[in-house]
């Protein structure tokens, strides 16, 4: 249709490309809620379930760890765990962009979206 207008052409392309990169990440974003994560510490006596938009949505806890004398090891055990899921979900989401943006020549260490 634009064939033949040069950098017009070149641009409504390239506008044409923006806005379906922008529905795809959109698309993505939401889908980011049904990705789940886990991370867990103390060979697995704490795990915590996360998004991979990073929001906490369970947390297991093994019963033998619950002696009054070592509470603050169990806080350390349950802040690492959801730490972990933190970080697994920071790692998804960035799969789940990585995923969108491919082809894309975009410079190195770019994120998406900005």
């Amino acid at each position: 249709m634009l064939k033949g207008l040069g950098q017009i052409g070149d641009m409504a392309k390239m506008m044409k490309q923006a806005q379906k990169l922008q529905s795809q990440m959109a698309e993505v974003q939401e889908s980011l809620d049904t990705i789940r994560v886990e991370g867990r510490s103390g060979a697995g006596l704490v795990t915590a379930t996360a998004t991979a938009k990073g929001e906490l949505i369970g947390l297991e806890i093994d019963p033998s760890i619950f002696n009054p004398d070592e509470k603050e090891v169990v806080e350390d055990l349950i802040l690492a765990a959801i730490k972990d899921a933190q970080s697994k979900a920071g790692d998804a989401a960035q799969a789940a962009m990585a995923k969108v943006t491919e082809g894309l020549d975009l410079p190195p260490g770019m994120k998406l979206p900005f």
